[in-house]
C-alpha cells in the first residue's frame, strides 16, 4: 500500500497539470465559441463625442482679433476661431479644427482624382539644382525660390512645384504606351518666397497644394486628359457649393501652350478678370490687349472687369519637360517616343481660406458643408437651470448620433461648457459655423421629447422629435 501511495504522490503533479490543461482547453473552446463571428458584436468601437471644452482653440471666441494687418475676412475669422496661428511671416500653424477641414478637402480631391485615373505619389520637397538647370528654370524662377546649400556645397531648392522631379521619375522607368495616360499627383507642402505675404492663407510662403502631372502618347490624347482634369476641378468646386469661373490664363514660368485658371469671384481677389456677359467667355486681364472691351469669342458681347481669387491652375505643357529629360515611352510600333505632358494645380489651403472668404459673414464662418470640421454641435442646458436634468439626455444624444449614423461617425461635438448660458454657447457655435446645432432643453424632458435644431446655413430653426432629428441628419452628406 505504501508503495502504491508513494507512486501516486510522485505522479500527482503530472496528473494535476494534465487536469489543469484540459480545463483550460475547455475554457478556451468556450471562449472561442463565445467570440465567434456568428455572435452579434459591434463592428466598430464606440467613439465618445468630442468635448468643446477640450478642443485646442481660443477660450473666448467673441473677443475678436486686433491688428491693422488683418486685411481680409477669412484671415480674421481663422485667427479668431483658432483655425490657424501665426508663425513666421507667411507661415502658419494649422490647428486641430482647421486640419479636420483640410483632411476632408483632401479626401474630396482624392475622390475626384482617382475617378479620372490619378495615382497618388509623394515627391521630395528638397530638389536638386541640377534638375532645375536641366529644364532651364533655375535662373528663371528668380527670388521666389527658396535656395540652400548642403554641407557639401551642393545647391538645392525647396520645391515650389515639381515638373522637373516628376519628369525625371517618369524618365527613369521604361513605360509602355499601354500604361498611358499616366496621371501622377501629390498633396504636399510647397514653398515660395513671397515678397509681401498677406491675407493669411491666401498668399503665404508655405502652403499645401495638390499638383498633378499627366503623360500621354500624343497631343490629341494629352488635350483630352487636359479637359478631363478641368472637368474634375469643376466638380470639386460644385461639390463644395462654390461659385467659380474658368478663365483663359498666361503660362508664366511653368511654360506650355495652353493654360486656364479657376477663380472664385471676390472683391479681395488679386487677379483682374474680364468676363463677357453675352457668351460667358472669361480671361485673366494679363492675356488680353490693353483696353480691350469687345469679347474675342462672340465678338458682340462687352467685357466687364471683376476680381477673383485663383484656386486652381492647369497647363498643357507639350514636350517642354519631357524633351529635356528624355521622358520616353515605348509606342505601339515598339519605338521610343517623347511623352506629351500636362500639369494641374489646386491650392488646398487657399481653397480652405477662399471658401471662408466668399461664403462667410463678417462675424461668423459659413463652411462648404462637405468640409465643415464637425457637422453637429449638441448644447446641453446650463448647469443649475430648470432643464438641468436634460444634461444626460444631451450627452446620450451626442453619443448615439455620432455612433449610430454612419455619415456622422466622429462628426458630432458636445459643448459641455455648462457653466455658460445657452445664448453664449449659441454665439460661439455660430462663429465656428457648425452646420447643425441641437439645443437640448426643457422640451427634451416632456412625454414626447423634442429638440431645437438650428440649420446655420439656411438660418432655419425647427423643433424635432429624436426620430425626426435622426431622419434629418441621416441625409447630411459627409466625406
Amino acid at each position: 500500500m505504501e508503495v502504491f501511495i508513494h507512486h501516486c504522490y510522485r505522479k500527482l503533479p503530472a496528473i494535476l497539470s494534465w487536469t489543469l490543461f484540459k480545463a483550460l482547453k475547455r475554457s478556451h473552446i468556450k471562449c472561442a465559441i463565445h467570440t465567434s463571428p456568428l455572435v452579434s458584436v459591434p463592428s466598430k468601437p464606440t467613439i465618445p463625442a468630442p468635448l468643446v471644452s477640450r478642443l485646442f482653440q481660443p477660450s473666448n471666441l467673441r473677443e475678436g482679433q486686433e491688428g491693422g494687418d488683418l486685411t481680409c475676412r477669412s484671415q480674421r475669422l481663422m485667427l479668431q476661431t483658432g483655425l490657424i496661428h501665426p508663425s513666421n511671416p507667411g507661415c502658419f500653424y494649422y490647428l486641430p479644427v482647421a486640419l479636420r477641414s483640410m483632411e476632408k478637402l483632401v479626401r474630396l480631391i482624392d475622390e475626384e482624382m482617382h475617378a479620372i485615373g490619378g495615382q497618388k505619389v509623394d515627391m521630395p520637397a528638397l530638389c536638386s539644382a541640377e534638375l532645375w538647370r536641366k529644364s532651364g528654370r533655375w535662373e528663371l524662377m528668380g527670388k521666389e525660390m527658396f535656395r540652400l546649400l548642403d554641407r557639401h556645397n551642393a545647391e538645392y531648392c525647396l520645391g515650389p512645384t515639381h515638373e522637373e522631379a516628376v519628369t525625371e521619375l517618369f524618365a527613369s522607368n521604361t513605360i509602355s504606351y499601354k500604361k498611358l495616360p499616366l496621371l501622377l499627383y501629390q498633396v504636399t507642402r510647397k514653398f515660395r518666397d513671397e515678397q509681401k505675404p498677406k491675407f493669411g492663407l491666401l498668399r503665404g510662403r508655405e502652403f499645401y497644394m495638390k499638383d498633378m502631372y499627366s503623360f500621354d502618347i500624343n497631343e490629341e490624347a494629352a488635350l483630352h486628359t487636359y479637359h478631363s482634369v478641368c472637368q474634375s476641378y469643376g466638380r470639386i468646386f460644385d461639390r463644395l457649393g462654390l461659385k467659380w469661373v474658368q478663365v483663359q490664363a498666361a503660362t508664366g514660368n511653368i511654360g506650355g501652350t495652353l493654360s486656364h485658371e479657376f477663380q472664385l469671384p471676390a472683391d479681395i481677389g488679386e487677379d483682374q478678370l474680364l468676363v463677357c456677359g453675352n457668351c460667358g467667355f472669361s480671361a485673366n486681364i494679363e492675356t488680353m490687349e490693353p483696353g480691350q472691351t469687345e469679347c474675342p469669342q462672340c465678338q458682340t458681347g462687352t467685357l466687364t472687369e471683376s476680381k477673383g481669387i485663383e484656386v486652381g491652375h492647369t497647363f498643357y505643357l507639350g514636350t517642354k519637360y519631357s524633351q529635356a529629360f528624355k521622358a520616353l515611352f515605348v509606342n505601339a510600333s515598339n519605338v521610343p517616343a517623347v511623352a506629351e505632358m500636362g500639369c494641374f494645380g489646386l491650392g488646398v489651403t487657399r481653397i480652405l481660406a477662399a471658401s471662408i472668404e466668399v461664403m462667410s459673414s463678417e462675424d461668423a464662418i459659413c463652411w462648404p458643408g462637405l468640409i465643415a470640421p464637425y457637422q453637429v454641435c449638441v448644447l446641453p442646458p446650463k448647469k443649475g437651470s430648470k432643464a438641468n436634468e436634460a444634461t444626460q439626455v444631451a450627452e446620450d444624444l451626442a453619443q448615439s448620433l455620432g455612433n449610430s449614423l454612419p455619415n456622422l461617425r466622429g462628426e458630432v461635438v458636445l459643448d459641455d461648457r455648462v457653466q455658460m448660458t445657452i445664448g453664449k454657447r449659441l454665439k460661439d457655435a455660430k462663429i465656428l459655423g457648425y452646420p447643425y446645432v441641437v439645443v437640448v432643453g426643457q422640451k427634451a424632458l416632456e412625454d414626447l421629447p423634442s429638440f431645437e435644431v438650428i440649420c446655420q446655413q439656411s438660418g432655419e430653426t425647427m423643433f424635432l422629435s429624436k426620430e425626426g432629428l435622426v431622419d434629418l441628419l441621416s441625409k447630411v452628406e459627409t466625406i
